[in-house]
């Protein structure tokens, strides 16, 4: 794999080809024998920095002070009560919130060591590299098929489209339930498969990672089940950060937790990163009395 990172800016690759894929340096997976799982997180690369992180939406302050840290192939969730600000930053991690009018983001957020908020980033390498998928199903009212082609198109990425698309359903796991039905509507699906499909769209053209908002909220158990055993599939491929209000998924499906709170500051409540730790910790042995009264459902 080779080592070092090419701005996000200024991207291109020969016509027809894939855009430039993301360098990351080499370093220890998970589950390195002998080593803790406090060091093993220190030593594995940072996909996601975020340092000091505030958001406002006009003069209205939703997050402050947010500094955490997301190791490559790993699921990161973040739990808390509404309006805490959990999908504020999500979307602030590949600059979605950029299209809303007032919005304005103090700190840093580093991808790969790179600051994702310099004036010289292109938004739309960010965004294909950090793929998005959201509460709600939203299949284009378009064939299966083409939902999964639709961003490799656009991006010229049209050499072995067969093969792209099945792969991008094979990895949603959707591939055996719609293959002899690719030139049907998207909109004929159930509602997890159509999650699944927009998870197949979301890597169709190969991410460095998937952000995922509450993804399986609309959702029946059984569906609600295989989102989440995707997602263990995918973290091999992937980094996976998810907002998610079901705190149980997030024992479940998580490697590191993030709770977020309100709290009031100058008069106002704003949202605000309470402890992020290794998942069992926060479900087990929480650092913050108002992290254990959350998980243990005394509020929230």
């Amino acid at each position: 794999m080779s080592r070092g990172f090419e701005s996000l800016s200024g991207l291109e690759g020969a016509p027809g080809a894939a855009p430039a894929r993301v360098r990351i340096q080499d370093g220890p997976r998970a589950g390195t024998a002998g080593a803790s799982t406090a060091r093993r997180e220190i030593d594995v690369e940072a996909v996601f920095e975020a340092r000091d992180v505030a958001a406002y939406y006009g003069r209205k302050r939703a997050l402050t002070g947010v500094s955490m840290r997301i190791p490559r192939n790993r699921i990161a969730a973040l739990i808390g009560p509404s309006g805490c600000g959990k999908t504020t930053f999500l979307r602030s991690l590949n600059r979605m919130n950029d299209s809303v009018p007032g919005f304005r983001l103090e700190g840093q957020v580093l991808y790969h060591g790179h600051d994702m908020y310099a004036g010289n980033v292109d938004r739309v390498e960010v965004r294909r590299r950090i793929g998005m998928v959201f509460q709600k199903p939203n299949p284009f009212p378009k064939s299966i098929y083409d939902n999964v082609a639709w961003a490799p198109r656009n991006l010229g990425m049209k050499r072995g489209l067969d093969e792209r698309v099945e792969k991008a359903l094979r990895g949603a796991a959707l591939w055996d339930e719609v293959k002899d039905r690719l030139k049907d509507s998207a909109l004929g699906l159930s509602g997890g498969q159509q999650q699944r499909l927009c998870i197949a769209r979301a890597i169709a053209i190969e991410p460095d990672v998937l952000l995922l908002d509450e993804p399986a909220s609309a959702l029946d158990p059984i569906a609600t089940a295989s989102i989440e055993e995707l997602m263990h599939s995918l973290k091999g491929r992937f980094t996976i950060v998810i907002v998610t209000h079901n705190m149980q998924q997030a024992a479940r499906v998580a490697d590191r937790t993030a709770f977020f709170s309100l709290e009031t500051s100058e008069g106002e409540p704003s949202g605000t990163l309470v402890e992020y730790d290794d998942t069992e910790k926060i479900f087990g042995q929480p650092s913050d009395p108002r992290t254990r009264d959350y998980v243990s459902g005394r509020f929230g």
